[in-house]
C-alpha cells in the first residue's frame, strides 16, 4: 500500500497523506512555504500569505511544546517527527483512525455534541492561565487584529466600529486559556459509538477566553433555530465539564467565577466571529437571524 492524500490544504499550501510504516500507518503533513496562488475566496494577499506560514510555524509549535499536556480527555494525536526547512514544515502524526478514532461527521447527535464540549472543557481546563508562548499571542484565525482586510470589507457600519471594543472585552477578561483556535465540526475525529473525541488541526491555537470556541463549534454544527433552542442546554453541558475539570487540574481557581465571567462573554464571543464572517463572505450561511441579534445586542452594550 503506498501514500493516500487525505486532504489538500486550504488554499494549495501542501497536503496530508496517510503513510504505511512497519507497525502500521501514520499521517504526515507536508506544508510548502511558496506563496499559494489562489484563494477559494479570493484572499490571496501577502498578509493572508504571511498569516499561512505562521500558522504553520504555530503548530509545529504546539505540538513540540505542548501537545503532551492533552490527557485522554482532550485527546490530540502523538507527534511523532517534526521537521522544519526552507522549503517548509513536515508533522508525523500517529493515525487518529487506528486509535480508535475514525469518524468524521457531517452532522453531529447529542451524543457527539456532548463528548466535543466535554473536549473543549478538559482542553480550556488544562491550559488555564499558561502564557502562550511560541503560539499566536491571541489564538483563533479571525482574531481582528490579523484580519484589517476583513475588516476594512465589512460593510455592516456598527458592527464595524465595535469591533475593536469587542475584542478587548474578550482579551481582557480576568480568566484566560489556550483557545483551539478553529474548533468546528470537520476537526474533531470521533470513537465508533461517538462517545469519545479527539481534535485536530492546530494552526490557530493560542491565547483567549474559552467561549471563542464554544461559539464557534456550536455554530459549526447546528443551523439557526438549534443554536438559539439549545443556547443554554449546550453551555450547561459545557460549564458542568469545565467545573469538574477545574477542579481536579486548578483547584486554587474559583470555577464559579470562571463561569460567570465566561457565560456573560458568550454573545461577546459570537459577535466576534460574526464580525469576521460578515466581512470575509457577506453571504455566507452562518450569517442568520439569531447572530444578527446576538451583534445588535452585544454593539449596543459596548457603544
Amino acid at each position: 500500500m503506498g501514500e493516500e492524500i487525505i486532504q489538500e490544504l486550504w488554499s494549495g499550501y501542501g497536503e496530508i497523506v496517510r503513510m504505511p510504516v512497519a507497525d502500521g500507518t501514520v499521517i504526515v503533513k507536508r506544508v510548502r512555504s511558496a506563496k499559494a496562488s489562489s484563494h477559494p475566496r479570493g484572499w490571496a494577499t501577502d498578509r493572508s500569505h504571511e498569516r499561512k506560514v505562521r500558522s504553520y510555524e504555530v503548530e509545529t509549535a504546539w505540538y513540540r511544546d505542548y501537545s503532551t499536556r492533552c490527557d485522554a480527555r482532550c485527546r490530540v494525536p502523538d507527534c511523532l517527527a517534526l521537521s522544519e526547512g526552507e522549503e517548509g514544515v513536515v508533522i508525523t502524526l500517529e493515525d487518529l483512525d487506528v486509535a480508535g478514532f475514525p469518524g468524521r461527521l457531517g452532522s453531529l447527535g447529542a451524543i457527539e455534541i456532548e463528548a466535543c464540549l466535554h473536549w473543549l472543557a478538559h482542553f480550556h481546563a488544562t491550559f488555564m492561565g499558561c502564557e502562550p508562548t511560541g503560539l499566536w499571542p491571541v489564538g483563533t484565525y479571525w482574531h481582528v487584529d490579523t484580519r484589517p482586510d476583513e475588516l476594512d470589507a465589512l460593510g455592516d457600519l456598527p458592527l464595524k466600529a465595535a469591533a475593536s471594543a469587542i475584542d478587548a472585552r474578550l482579551t481582557s477578561a480576568k480568566f484566560q486559556t489556550f483557545v483551539h483556535g478553529d474548533a468546528k465540526l470537520a476537526n474533531f475525529c470521533f470513537s465508533k459509538d461517538g462517545s469519545r473525541v479527539a481534535a485536530v488541526d492546530f494552526q490557530y491555537v493560542g491565547g483567549g477566553c474559552g467561549m471563542k470556541d464554544v461559539a464557534y463549534f456550536v455554530g459549526s454544527c447546528l443551523n439557526e433555530r438549534e443554536c438559539e433552542s439549545q443556547e443554554t442546554s449546550l453551555l450547561n453541558t459545557y460549564f458542568s465539564a469545565l467545573q469538574e475539570a477545574l477542579g481536579e487540574r486548578h483547584p486554587h481557581i474559583d470555577a464559579e467565577a470562571v463561569i460567570a465571567e465566561w457565560r456573560a462573554l458568550y454573545p461577546v464571543a459570537w459577535t466576534d466571529f460574526h464580525r469576521f464572517l460578515k466581512g470575509w463572505s457577506p453571504g455566507h450561511w452562518k450569517i442568520n437571524s439569531y447572530s444578527e441579534r446576538l451583534a445588535r445586542e452585544v454593539v449596543g452594550s459596548v457603544a
